[in-house]
């Protein structure tokens, strides 16, 4: 996955723990990269954030639709959330996004 062209081109949806930025493939399968910058504190901030997005994702993974390749920014509040409160946000912005696949959409 090109993680450049996915932040250039994809469609960026944004809460206040996590970024999501899709953009579709040519794949029957969906990919991810999470990331967390400078501005999410330091290393250890930055790890369990991306940790925690993982996490969250991992419940998640049967519910997103297919073809696309998505970038998960961690923003700093998140290192002092936990892993509810990331599942919960990250099925938010899955949701106002439409990545959802149609039978999880509630």
């Amino acid at each position: 996955m090109d993680i450049k062209r996915v932040r250039r081109f994809g469609e960026s949806f944004a809460h206040p723990l996590i970024v999501l930025i899709g953009l579709p493939n040519d794949r029957e399968d969906s990919r991810f990269a999470v990331s967390a910058g400078r501005s999410a504190g330091n290393a250890v901030q930055r790890n369990r954030a991306k940790r925690l997005i993982r996490a969250a994702l991992q419940n998640l993974m049967p519910t997103i639709a297919n073809g696309w390749d998505f970038v998960i920014i961690a923003r700093r509040p998140l290192a002092d959330s936990n892993c509810q409160k990331t599942q919960a946000a990250l099925k938010s912005l899955l949701r106002k996004a439409a990545f959802l696949k149609t039978s999880h959409v509630n």
